[in-house]
């Protein structure tokens, strides 16, 4: 056993007899003669488990077990909640990854996007990229409330959010990793940060890709994780502007294919109908899967964000032909990159607070 890492050893300890007989696909009569193979083979079969991603987090203070003697049953509780909201209205899986991605990207991924205006805080859900867009509050709300019940000021909104973002992933068919938790939540919020740091989706490429830098966040991060629009649902008002004006010469985006755009036009007029809803991947909207990527080579991406990581950069071009040939690769990808996000300025030990709710700062 000396030759097995201790994250091996530690991933054979929290593993079932049910689940090791049905990665080693054995009829229980097998399995007992099966028992005395060396854990390194056992290892090795263990290695080809079809997508679940393993990585280690770049935060020491973070890891996947960290709730395990506090609160052992927190990852089943975020998991049942979310499968219920998700199974109750399908949209609601990208809803929840949207809201892990517009919090970590304003002060790090520490909740301050769930916080409500009260003792001096202006809420982030009033910026331009949350007004009328950012929704599943009550989902992480009820989520909070199973686990103060169980393990009280114990779990964090800030890892509530990771790992419902993980679980909504999941849940519409896409990759499962391991996620690094032991985030606190913040004492405050930034509307100002919400409003400049999440790209927009009629940014450039240029400035898309130095908001993600800003972060840590590479190209490889970029594309990999635009690949979430392969489900939910953008505003009429989020590409309007593609359809009637993209340039200021009353003319709609040469990037946009024109018949894709006609059917666009139908239900997103010049004027009103800001809130008309439309699929982000029409092919499979509710299904995590590489489409989102051979929609763009098509030039059928509907927001301008999407499109430019096609027209903009020979690199992140190279990217999506990968992805859309590879879907594998996509989901080796973007599971890496959300840890990586998740890992963007944490606060740990003794910083902030565990949130009693999350809608507010603890009382003083």
């Amino acid at each position: 056993v000396n030759f097995i890492s201790n994250s091996s050893q530690q991933k054979l300890a929290f593993l079932s007899i049910n689940q090791i007989k049905f990665l080693l696909n054995l009829s229980p009569c097998n399995f007992k003669m099966a028992r005395s193979m060396s854990f390194f083979i056992f290892i090795t079969l263990l290695s080809f488990a079809p997508i679940c991603f393993s990585f280690k987090s770049n935060n020491d203070n973070l890891y996947p077990q960290y709730y395990y003697k506090s609160c052992p049953q927190a990852l089943e509780i975020v998991k049942s909640v979310v499968a219920k909201a998700v199974a109750k209205e399908a949209r609601m899986a990208a809803s929840l990854l949207r809201l892990h991605f517009h919090d970590c990207f304003v002060k790090g991924c520490d909740a301050s996007l769930l916080l409500d205006s009260s003792n001096g805080i202006v809420t982030e859900k009033g910026s331009n990229p949350n007004k009328n867009s950012a929704r599943g509050f009550e989902v992480l709300d009820e989520i909070k409330s199973a686990l103060e019940k169980e393990c009280p000021q114990t779990v964090s909104c800030a890892d509530i959010l990771a790992l419902a973002a993980r679980d909504s992933t999941v849940l519409a068919g896409g990759p499962n990793w391991e996620v690094p938790l032991g985030r606190r939540d913040s004492r405050s919020a930034s509307l100002s940060g919400s409003n400049n740091n999440i790209p927009a989706p009629n940014n450039t490429f240029d400035s898309i890709l130095s908001k993600f830098k800003r972060q840590g966040l590479d190209l490889v991060d970029l594309v990999a994780l635009s690949g979430s629009h392969t489900i939910g649902n953008s505003r009429c008002t989020s590409f309007r502007q593609r359809l009637y004006n993209q340039s200021g010469n009353n003319k709609p985006d040469s990037t946009l294919d024109q018949s894709y755009a006609a059917q666009l036009r139908n239900r997103c007029p010049k004027s009103g109908g800001d809130q008309n809803l439309f699929f982000l991947d029409f092919v499979s909207p509710t299904k995590f899967d590489n489409s989102y990527f051979k929609l763009l080579l098509a030039s059928k991406g509907l927001l301008n964000s999407d499109q430019v990581l096609t027209t903009k950069s020979q690199a992140s071009l190279a990217l999506v032909k990968q992805y859309a040939e590879d879907n594998a690769l996509f989901f080796d990808h973007f599971a890496k990159s959300m840890v990586k996000m998740g890992n963007i300025s944490p606060l740990t030990g003794s910083s902030g607070e565990i949130r009693k709710t999350c809608r507010k700062i603890n009382s003083s």
